[in-house]
């Protein structure tokens, strides 16, 4: 194991780089939402099939994949390597010449580049499979969707027990980070997402005389601020917990105060037990703020993906997988945590893993309408995936 370790750095990996390009720039031109990845997984499944890939299972959670390629060093464990699919409902500003044919769909989080590079993978080790026991390649659909998300669907239809997959892991494009940087931390790594709707029920009428109505535009005011103070005299102030509302629906007139309105957002917390805080306190102060003006309310609280955790043991084998590529000091392993969320987190839950940032240079963010995967980072993204089996299954 050890000079295979030593002799595979990222330049053993660069003769993929122009055909992964070509099948990053396609997908990239053909996005499609989730659960709605109908071209993309044939695509996806046709190519593992080109790469001499026996065993290949669609339609998993719709429009999943999951292919095993076997090794040839002799029985052993399964792991898991799991990229996503889908796109986002922007409309493109990259002025690129593979920018999106589909109206209104771009691949703005690297999603195109992250099928690209585990399928570059997949290539190489359907070839070499210097490897012992079994790799599942899992091509996960809708990531970017609400609850129930595609992660969570493949967790419930049971591809961790169906293909004996004792470990996953994963990766995420990072604009910010170098290319051939990588970025990891143990333990908790990205934050929980939960989204909420509060339905302020009030009584409407004219703007010229709002002493005979319940004004919920007031009291869905009031109940905003109200929100925050569970975040700042609530809360310990070294645990972290953010409540958004990022939508306010009201009347549709100038001169109307509306029966009701509609408040909507999301709540991030690194630290588990908050969520059950924050569903508590939240319905609280939403009805005792309407109560106080006469109003009622409506609270529905949706649970979408759990905090991302980092297994020790399945960390510190990415850490050596990705420095045995790019050295040492190439990969952070003390990176910051996000409250950002990923459903990935569903996988790490139920097996141990680890998620890991590979650096895509100085791009805008991911979600940025001019977003573009760069091209650059392919090899070191596919030579992390190979490295990875060989470190962990070695021969």
């Amino acid at each position: 194991m050890q000079s295979v370790l030593r002799t595979h750095g990222v330049e053993t990996f660069r003769y993929l780089q122009s055909e992964v390009t070509d099948w990053r720039r396609y997908l990239h031109e053909n996005p499609e939402l989730g659960f709605q990845e109908h071209n993309t997984a044939k695509f996806v499944a046709e190519k593992l099939a080109s790469f001499g890939i026996n065993h290949i299972e669609t339609g998993i959670a719709e429009t999943g994949i999951v292919a095993l390629i076997q090794g040839e060093g002799g029985d052993g464990p399964t792991i898991g390597l799991r990229a996503d699919m889908d796109a986002l409902p922007v409309i493109e500003a990259s002025n690129k010449p593979w920018s999106s044919k589909n109206s209104g769909l771009m691949h703005g989080c690297g999603h195109d580049g992250h099928t690209a590079m585990l399928l570059g993978a997949a290539k190489h080790l359907a070839s070499t499979r210097n490897f012992k026991g079994c790799v599942a390649l899992i091509f996960q659909p809708a990531e970017e969707l609400e609850f129930p998300t595609g992660g969570f669907k493949m967790v419930q239809e049971g591809i961790l027990e169906r293909f004996g997959i004792s470990q996953v892991f994963g990766m995420h494009t990072r604009p910010g980070i170098g290319i051939g940087s990588f970025g990891i931390r143990h333990g908790v790594t990205m934050g929980s997402q939960d989204d909420f709707d509060i339905i302020v029920k009030g009584a409407g009428g004219h703007a010229s005389t709002p002493q005979r109505t319940v004004d919920p535009v007031v009291i869905g005011a009031q109940i905003i601020l109200g929100l925050q103070t569970l975040v700042s005299r609530k809360t310990d102030p070294l645990e972290s917990l953010v409540i958004s509302v990022t939508k306010l629906n009201g009347a549709q007139a100038y001169n109307q105060i509306p029966d009701q309105v509609e408040l909507s957002g999301t709540v991030r917390t690194l630290a588990s037990h908050l969520r059950d805080f924050a569903e508590r306190e939240m319905l609280a102060v939403a009805q005792g703020i309407a109560r106080a003006f006469s109003a009622d309310v409506e609270f529905r609280y949706l649970r979408s993906c759990p905090v991302t955790f980092n297994d020790p043991d399945a960390t510190e084998l990415a850490i050596t997988a990705a420095r045995s590529l790019a050295g040492h000091d190439a990969v952070d392993d003390i990176m910051r945590v996000t409250v950002g969320a990923e459903d990935f987190a569903y996988m790490s839950e139920a097996r141990p893993g680890a998620y890991i940032f590979i650096g895509n240079g100085p791009t805008v963010p991911t979600h940025h309408p001019a977003y573009d995967f760069n091209d650059d980072a392919l090899p070191y993204g596919i030579g992390y995936w190979v490295k990875l089996v060989e470190t962990i299954l070695p021969v």
